[in-house]
């Protein structure tokens, strides 16, 4: 190699480093997925606050049940989804690939599970409000199973996204795992 100001090695134009200055695909992958998922525990975490506020309202009775109505059945086991997702953070720093496996096997069983469950246990008062009109749980004047349809509806997508990345960002941690196995 050449110094700054010396000559060039013979045969070279001094732009040869080039190869050694992109980033592999793996590690940019992982480093774009990192953010999307991280964007969705956020995003999962602020629906977890909402239920927890509202089941927190619905307990102590600081509004009247006519405002915010007690909680279904389902949220309870929901606000176990919260564990899956401090355990997608933990894996983050040191690209902890068993953390992200529990993290990807506790979101099914806390947070897709309760999500089927909340939609098969609220889907005989949504049929009566559609069919009827007739509606018994309110939050905030609105029908509160039409409400918590909406939040199962968007928790779903965010904890489907959440795992369909958590794959592809698996994925991606073995092929740079495997790089290093090999040299």
């Amino acid at each position: 190699m050449a110094s700054r100001g010396g000559p060039r090695a013979t045969g070279t134009d001094g732009s040869d480093f080039q190869h050694r200055e992109r980033v592999a695909s793996h590690y940019q992958m992982s480093v774009t997925l990192k953010s999307e998922i991280k964007k969705l525990i956020y995003t999962h975490m602020g629906i977890w606050l909402l239920l927890t506020a509202q089941m927190c309202v619905g307990h102590l009775k600081l509004l009247p049940h006519d405002q915010v109505a007690m909680p279904y059945q389902w949220e309870y086991p929901y606000l176990l989804s919260i564990l899956p997702s401090l355990l997608g953070l933990l894996s983050f720093p040191r690209n902890n690939i068993s953390y992200l496996v529990l993290s990807m096997i506790s979101t099914g069983l806390f947070s897709v599970a309760p999500l089927i469950y909340g939609a098969m246990e609220m889907f005989p008062m949504a049929q009566q409000l559609y069919r009827h009109g007739k509606a018994y749980r309110f939050i905030f004047g609105f029908s509160a199973v039409s409400v918590m349809y909406l939040v199962v509806v968007v928790a779903a997508q965010v904890h489907g996204w959440q795992l369909y990345y958590s794959k592809k960002l698996l994925d991606s941690w073995f092929t740079s795992t495997q790089e290093k196995k090999k040299k």
